[in-house]
């Protein structure tokens, strides 16, 4: 089965805001022709439907990085601002757009509202993950058996990788616990 990781992002994020815009609770507002999607920009988006590749792009964001908020995802879609002869700075996106697309993605049901211990933010439910997971599995099963087979390799060596790792930790753990009660002597 393929997951998120196992497809380009790109493609990913275009055919899962073409599944958005299939969503009725997921439309763009009327003042979303004319608005800048953050301080260090200075136009508006060109894309009609930027709305939708926006609502995808954050609901893979949640997927990933879940359990997440306004400030972190504001972060995330910043940029540096050509300041003319001053030097360039880093703003922040704008905090509104991501919270109407949250609402919108909490109303189709496809995230939730959570806070794990300190953690506070959106994760994404069980019926968007199964949008997350049905749209990389198109993708996954259109593309050539060579990179397939490459994204199967890619995600053992990640998992032979993890098992390495595991094994000296252990190992330093008995030697410690060995070399601990000759210590105390």
């Amino acid at each position: 089965m393929a997951t998120i990781y196992d497809v380009p992002q790109q493609e990913l994020i275009e055919k899962t805001a073409e599944e958005l815009k299939q969503v009725s609770q997921i439309k763009a507002p009327s003042w979303s022709a004319f608005v800048k999607t953050g301080v260090s920009r200075e136009r508006p988006p060109v894309r009609k439907d930027w709305w939708h590749v926006r609502a995808a792009s954050i609901l893979k964001k949640i997927y990933r990085l879940g359990p997440i908020g306004t400030s972190k995802l504001r972060r995330k879609y910043g940029g540096r601002k050509n300041r003319g002869h001053a030097p360039e700075h880093t703003f922040k996106g704008s905090g509104n757009i991501l919270r109407k697309i949250m609402q919108q993605l909490d109303a189709a049901g496809l995230t939730k509202q959570v806070q794990k211990g300190l953690h506070k933010g959106r994760i994404i439910t069980p019926k968007g993950k199964s949008l997350m997971d049905k749209v990389s599995s198109s993708i996954f099963s259109q593309m050539p058996k060579v990179k397939q087979q490459a994204a199967s390799k890619q995600e053992m060596t990640h998992a032979e990788a993890e098992h390495k790792e595991a094994k000296p930790a252990s190992k330093k753990k008995e030697k410690k616990a060995v070399e601990a009660p000759a210590a105390d002597e």
